[in-house]
C-alpha cells in the first residue's frame, strides 16, 4: 500500500487524517511536475487573482479603506494561504487549494457601511476561533459525508453557471478579446497532439493578452508601490459585529466555500482531508485576520481548475505549483493587481469561464446523473437566483431547500443510503 485508505477504519477514526504515504519527496514531486499542471496552477492563481481581488477592493471601498488597508489585505490571503496551499497539497498529494470566502467578503462589504474595520478584525477572529472550534470537535467530517453529493454538485453547479454565462456574454459584448481566446481554446482541447505541448487554458490565457495588447486596452491605473506592507489593526469587539459577520463567515466557509471544494475534488476522485482542512482554515483565519484579512476556506472554483485535466496523481503538483505563485502575488500585490485589473473584463470572464467548463459538465453529470434528482434541481435554481437571506448567499439556501425538498419528495431515495 503507497498511500493510506481514506477510508480505512483507523483513518475514520482519527480527528486530523493522516497524510499520504510514504512521504512526497522533491525527487518524486520533479517526477510528476509537467507542463499541464504548471499550467493549471498558474490558471488557478490567475483565476484567484482577477474577479475575485476585485470583490476585495469593493468591499474596502465600501469601507473607505485605506490603500495600505487594502494591500495588507490582500497579501494576507494570497501569502498566509500560499504557504497552507503547498503544505496541503505535498502533504496530502492532491491538489488543496485555500484561498478566501468570497461570498464571505461580500457579507463584509456590506457590514463595513455600519461597522469600524477594528470590530470587523474583531469579527475576524472570533470566526476563525469558532472555526477551529468545530474542526477540533470532530462533527464537520460526518456532517459532510452525510450530505447527498448530487445536491451538494447541483448547489456548486449553481454557483459555476455563473461563470460559463459570463463567458457567453463576453464573446458578444467583446468579441475582439473572446473570439481568439475561445477559438485557440477550442483548436488546442479537439488536437491531442497540440494540446500536449500546449495546455488548452494557457494558449488561451496568452493569445487573451495578445488580442488586448493588440486592440490597445491594456490600462493599468497609477502605480502604488511595489512591495506589499502589512497592516496590524487592533481588534474592537462589539455584539454588532459578532451577530452580523461571525454566523455568516462560519457558515460561508464551512458549508458554501468548503462545501464546493470537497465537492469539486470528489467529483475529480480525491479524497480531502475533510477535518484537517477545518482546523487549518480556523488556524489561517486567525493569522490573516492579524494582517486584516477576511476568513480562509478550502475553496471551490481554483480546486476545480487545478483538476481540470492530467492525471489524477499527479494533480497536486498543480497545488504546489498555485501555492508557490500565490506567495510571489502576496508578496508583489500592489503591483500584480494594477496589472490584473488593467485588463479588460472580457478577459477574465472568458478565460474564467473556459477553465471551469470542465468542472461544470463534472457537476452538472454528478448532480442529475442518479439519485435526488429533484433535490438537486431545486438547489440548483435555489443557487442560480442568486437570492441572499439574513446575510447569508445563495449557495447556503440551495443546499439547504434541496435536502429539505429531497427529504419530502424523495425518501426512497434517502432509504437507499
Amino acid at each position: 500500500m503507497t498511500a493510506l485508505d481514506p477510508h480505512s477504519a483507523t483513518s475514520e477514526r482519527r480527528l486530523v487524517e493522516r497524510p499520504a504515504l510514504p512521504l512526497t519527496g522533491v525527487r518524486r514531486f520533479a517526477g510528476d511536475l509537467g507542463g499541464a499542471y504548471a499550467a493549471n496552477g498558474l490558471v488557478g492563481l490567475i483565476f484567484s487573482c482577477t474577479g475575485p481581488v476585485a470583490v476585495i477592493l469593493a468591499a474596502g471601498a465600501s469601507g473607505a479603506l485605506t490603500q495600505a488597508e487594502l494591500a495588507s489585505w490582500i497579501f494576507g490571503v494570497f501569502f498566509l494561504n500560499g504557504i497552507l496551499t503547498i503544505a496541503a497539497s505535498w502533504a496530502y498529494r492532491q491538489p488543496l487549494a485555500f484561498f478566501w470566502t468570497i461570498p464571505g467578503t461580500v457579507v463584509v462589504g456590506g457590514a463595513l457601511a455600519d461597522l469600524s474595520w477594528p470590530e470587523v478584525i474583531g469579527a475576524f477572529i472570533v470566526s476563525g476561533l469558532v472555526i477551529l472550534l468545530l474542526g477540533l470537535t470532530g462533527w464537520v467530517r460526518p456532517v459532510m459525508e452525510a450530505l447527498p453529493m448530487p445536491i451538494v454538485l447541483a448547489m456548486v453547479a449553481g454557483v459555476f453557471l455563473h461563470f460559463g454565462v459570463e463567458l457567453v456574454l463576453a464573446v458578444g459584448v467583446d468579441p475582439a478579446v473572446a473570439v481568439p481566446m475561445v477559438a485557440v481554446f477550442v483548436i488546442l482541447s479537439a488536437c491531442t497532439p497540440l494540446g500536449r505541448w500546449m495546455p488548452a487554458t494557457l494558449g488561451a490565457l496568452l493569445v487573451g493578452v495578445a488580442a488586448t495588447l493588440l486592440a490597445g486596452r491594456f490600462d493599468p491605473g497609477p502605480a502604488s508601490g511595489v512591495f506589499a506592507r502589512p497592516v496590524f489593526t487592533a481588534p474592537d469587539w462589539s455584539w454588532q459585529a459578532m451577530v452580523e459577520l461571525v454566523v455568516p463567515l462560519v457558515i460561508t466557509v464551512l458549508v458554501v466555500q468548503n462545501g464546493q471544494g470537497v465537492a469539486v475534488l470528489r467529483a475529480a476522485g480525491h479524497h480531502p482531508p475533510i477535518n484537517a482542512a477545518t482546523i487549518a482554515c480556523g488556524l489561517w483565519s486567525l493569522a490573516a485576520s492579524c494582517v486584516g484579512a477576511v476568513s480562509t476556506c478550502l475553496t471551490g472554483p481554483t480546486n476545480a481548475l487545478l483538476t481540470g485535466s492530467g492525471a489524477r496523481a499527479r494533480q497536486y503538483t498543480a497545488g504546489v505549483v498555485c501555492g508557490v505563485l500565490a506567495l510571489v502575488f502576496g508578496v508583489f500585490a500592489p503591483v500584480f493587481v494594477r496589472l490584473m485589473l488593467a485588463m479588460p473584463a472580457a478577459f477574465v470572464a472568458t478565460l474564467g469561464g473556459l477553465a471551469l467548463l470542465r468542472a461544470l459538465q463534472t457537476s452538472f453529470t454528478g448532480a442529475f446523473g442518479g439519485r435526488y434528482t429533484m433535490g438537486a434541481l431545486v438547489a440548483l435554481l435555489v443557487t442560480v437566483a442568486d437570492v441572499k437571506l439574513l446575510g447569508i448567499g445563495a449557495p447556503f439556501w440551495g443546499l439547504a431547500v434541496g435536502i429539505a425538498v429531497s427529504w419530502m419528495l424523495e425518501r426512497q431515495d434517502w432509504r437507499q443510503c
